[in-house]
């Protein structure tokens, strides 16, 4: 299967820190994407404007627009003046909204201005858009205002005085109601949902409907088909993201129907010709578009489906999956999923022979993934610790063991890390400790860095927090002012698995640093993080260290938050009114984790 066999006496080896998600992205594993699709044509008997044929905005509109927009943010955002402005600015926007929606400067302007608009300004916007949704909907800046339009439904339906206003409304005209424009659109896009779904930007607005019908936001935007239409959503890019939201959408909302569409999806693609090494669902698997749809059916899937998946589909081909530059992401989400010792036995014993070679061929990914489902299950952690110390290079002689932490930070191996030249099947030398001292820590990857952020949680973390404990101040300063490093000592400071006495021996290091933490953004977290746990004696260190250089942390952007935060001026003034202070605050803390314990 292309994979090397595992030595702890291998040459040394860099592990190339892969797993980068997004399409094309650099390390990523994934290639870049072939050419667009092109949007399907109109259905028969539909014919779509030229773009040409529409109004353009001028420059003295988008000049007013801009003004306008300007001079409502000035205003206070209650009182009859604002309502007057944004009244009389959408009545303008009414009377241009097609020409506004299709420029770039413009459409901005417009979602802004949607977002404060009331019930019956947005309804006529939306009324005057209508004639040409496809047009819009389809426009790389007019799709983004019907999204706004939309995004604005739970805001402005669950209020009662907008809804008092809409039934004034109905009572003066035949303006439709927002609901009803709502729905409207929604039956035009379902009756040609294929061609909307399959279209770049009109898949922007099946996506947005997904989530305002179905009544969750998901974060990164705050029914049954015949086997020919599966395919789209699972083949095409763009259709895939659609199906990808109803997924996200059905398991928070509707787990059974979530259950029964993965049902389909899976049972459509095992249902494809057999490929030469196994289930068909592996040629799906190392497919750039339908691999990330079944990574979101992966994470939504319930521990049956996934013994079955494992038991039919992936059993026998891990090492394989793990080892191509597509697979391996369905991989890492299955491993993510995984939440049952059932589950994981088998998975581990399969996988875990090939750890090192996965690292080797940059996929460490499915390492960390495979680590932190150890923690999550709590077995085979000691098991995989070990495989980690000899994938590094760190297993033997046992005096490397110390090591650990900084070749597990930066994705290195021991000869790599320290620049040795060892030979193939020569013994490794013992750990030069003077070595290790004398060199800066290296840069700390964000896969290394979850790496030890497991490890630290696993039940017995005794391994890491030596060798964490062996790192001098400057190097452990290095990891704590380190944008992924941080996190490791938030994982000191949090793991219910690290004593109060081991957590002590790591943080004692850190005394001769507190004023460089202070004045760095990220040690400046981790400060805090040390600050609020410290027991009065401890305090008193810290603010004796940074009150001796207070008038640097005082001048620095981050440090005086730090000096603000531990009361640093009322140390140095007034020290009884302070001890008292921070007497008290203990107090409170002690009995809350009292509370919280029982």
């Amino acid at each position: 299967m292309g994979l090397v066999p595992r030595s702890p006496h291998q040459a040394g080896r860099r592990f190339p820190a892969g797993g980068k998600r997004g399409r094309g992205a650099k390390g990523s594993g994934r290639p870049p994407p072939g050419r667009q699709r092109q949007p399907c044509p109109p259905p028969d008997g539909r014919s779509e404007p030229a773009p040409d044929a529409h109004p353009h905005l001028s420059p003295e509109a988008l000049g007013y627009f801009r003004r306008a927009l300007s001079a409502l943010k000035e205003v206070p955002e209650t009182g009859e003046e604002r309502e007057l402005m944004v009244h009389n600015v959408l009545k303008e926007v009414e009377a241009q909204a097609l020409a506004l929606a299709t420029n770039r400067a413009g459409s901005e302007m417009l979602q802004e201005l949607l977002g404060f608009s009331p019930l019956k300004p947005l309804c006529r916007v939306w009324a005057a858009l209508r004639p040409n949704l496809r047009f819009v909907a389809c426009h790389r800046c007019g799709v983004h205002v019907l999204q706004s339009a939309l995004l604005q439904l739970p805001r402005l339906l669950g209020n009662p005085a907008e809804e008092e206003e809409e039934e004034e409304d109905g009572k003066d005209g035949p303006l439709e109601t927002l609901e009803e424009l709502g729905l409207g659109l929604a039956a035009e896009v379902c009756d040609d949902f294929l061609f909307y779904c399959g279209d770049t930007h009109g898949s922007f607005v099946v996506r947005t409907l997904l989530q305002v019908l179905g009544g969750t936001l998901l974060e990164s935007e705050r029914a049954r088909h015949r086997g020919s239409q599966l395919l789209v959503f699972i083949t095409d890019k763009i259709s895939s993201f659609c199906l990808q939201v109803a997924l996200q959408i059905l398991h928070r909302k509707l787990p059974q129907f979530c259950a029964h569409l993965c049902n389909a999806v899976m049972g459509y693609l095992s249902s494809r010709n057999s490929s030469a090494d196994g289930s068909p669902l592996l040629l799906f698997l190392r497919d750039q578009t339908s691999s990330r749809l079944l990574e979101q059916v992966l994470l939504v899937s319930e521990p049956p489906r996934l013994q079955s998946l494992f038991e039919d589909h992936f059993q026998g081909q891990l090492q394989t999956l793990a080892a191509h530059p597509i697979a391996n992401f369905p991989l890492q989400r299955f491993l993510d999923a995984v939440t049952t010792p059932e589950l994981l036995s088998p998975v581990f014993e399969e996988l875990s022979p090939a750890l090192e070679a996965v690292l080797a061929q940059g996929h460490s990914g499915v390492v960390i993934a495979l680590v932190g489902a150890c923690h999550r299950v709590g077995i085979h952690q000691a098991q995989v610790l070990q495989l980690l110390l000899e994938a590094f290079h760190c297993a033997e002689p046992s005096s490397r063991q110390v090591a650990c932490v900084p070749l597990f930070a930066t994705l290195m191996t021991y000869e790599v890390y320290y620049g040795l030249a060892e030979e193939e099947g020569a013994v490794p030398a013992e750990h030069q400790v003077e070595m290790a001292t004398a060199r800066d820590l290296g840069e700390v990857t964000v896969l290394g860095s979850l790496l030890l952020q497991h490890l630290l949680h696993f039940s017995s973390p005794g391994i890491i927090l030596r060798s964490l404990g062996a790192l001098t101040g400057p190097q452990l300063l290095t990891l704590a002012q380190s944008p992924a490093g941080s996190h490791v000592l938030d994982a000191v400071l949090t793991s219910p698995s690290v004593t109060r006495k081991q957590r002590r021996r790591v943080l004692k290091t850190l005394k001769g640093q507190y004023v460089a933490l202070a004045c760095s953004r990220h040690g400046s977290r981790v400060l805090d993080a040390i600050w609020s746990g410290a027991a009065l004696g401890a305090r008193k260190e810290i603010a004796a260290e940074l009150g001796a250089r207070n008038q640097e942390l005082i001048r620095d952007p981050f440090g005086h938050h730090v000096a603000r935060n531990v009361a640093l001026n009322t140390f140095l003034k007034r020290r009884e009114a302070w001890e008292q202070q921070q007497g008290a605050v203990a107090k409170r803390r002690r009995a809350l984790n009292s509370i919280l314990e029982d």
